[in-house]
């Protein structure tokens, strides 16, 4: 008579709780699938490269004619970058690739690592998680967004500065490579307010502490920007260090609001509601310690 075996199906926590060796199973289906969709995302940069590119070179573009390498009058499109070595131009389009398919794929993946980290999460604060996923897009690619625009009067700077009777000829590599890293710069630095506002959400970092570190962390804001942007022009720090201000306001506003609602309930859950309030029957000043004491 053939044996009938069983087989046990592990039951799945319902707090998510897990063993170290499936922590690191997950982390790497997950790291698995992040690689996976950004070769995807790098193949669809691979094929659109040529208006990537254009896109990218506008910038250099804008510099009036006289001060590129064989800029002709009235003629915006003549606008060659130069190599010097075989692979380079093979490099700099897989480089491209890349980065462009990062950042069209960045929520996907962006979703996954929310996945990995779900688990440990409570529920309301799953909710939070989403909503910062959602905002770190949108702050990363108003970033990209500014400087982007900022490449275009920044560069036109950098080049002109060398005065007259000289041109700029540029190789792809040290030109792509410097825009990259002014958007990428970028991108990364307007996700400063989300950093502080997650740490105040967690409770790390106090509202009170943040409104007396308001001189110290614009002064931070500025140094910052000054090391960060590769180029050396008050211009482009500005341009930073400026929007980034007014986040990080907004981020320190955001932070007053929600720790006076977290001291609003946490005073509502001590005071039952069957409890009467005590009255002191002698009207007294708000300002004196006795009544201070009383309450």
């Amino acid at each position: 008579m053939p044996r009938l075996t069983l087989r046990r199906t592990r039951r799945r926590d319902p707090e998510g709780r897990m063993s170290v060796i499936e922590h690191l199973r997950e982390l790497r289906r997950r790291l698995i699938v992040v690689v996976l969709i950004v070769t995807a995302g790098a193949v669809i940069g691979y094929v659109f490269y040529n208006p990537i590119l254009a896109f990218l070179k506008e910038p250099y573009c804008a510099v009036p004619y006289t001060h590129r390498l064989g800029g002709q009058p009235g003629d915006r499109h003549d606008c060659t970058l130069l190599f010097y070595g075989p692979l380079d131009g093979f490099t700099t389009r897989l480089k491209i690739s890349v980065i462009a398919g990062s950042i069209l794929t960045g929520p996907l993946w962006l979703f996954q690592i929310w996945k990995f980290i779900t688990p440990g999460l409570r529920k309301h604060e799953r909710r939070y998680s989403l909503v910062f996923i959602a905002t770190s897009s949108l702050l990363f690619l108003l970033g990209v967004t500014l400087a982007y625009a900022v490449l275009t009067k920044g560069l036109n700077i950098l080049i002109t500065t060398a005065g007259s009777g000289t041109a700029a000829a540029l190789s792809i590599t040290s030109y792509i490579n410097f825009v990259t890293l002014m958007l990428v710069i970028f991108g990364a630095a307007f996700e400063l307010p989300l950093l502080v506002v997650m740490a105040n959400f967690a409770g790390v970092l106090p509202a009170s502490l943040l409104k007396k570190s308001q001189r110290v962390g614009i002064f931070l804001i500025f140094l910052f920007a000054a090391v960060a942007t590769p180029s050396t022009d008050p211009f482009t720090m500005c341009a930073m260090a400026i929007p980034m201000c007014v986040l990080f306001e907004a981020a320190v506003l955001v932070a007053v609001v929600h720790d006076r609602r977290k001291a609003s309930r946490a005073l509502d859950a001590a005071l039952p509601d069957d409890e009467p309030s005590r009255l002191d029957p002698i009207p007294r000043p708000i300002g004196d310690d006795a009544w201070n004491e009383g309450t």
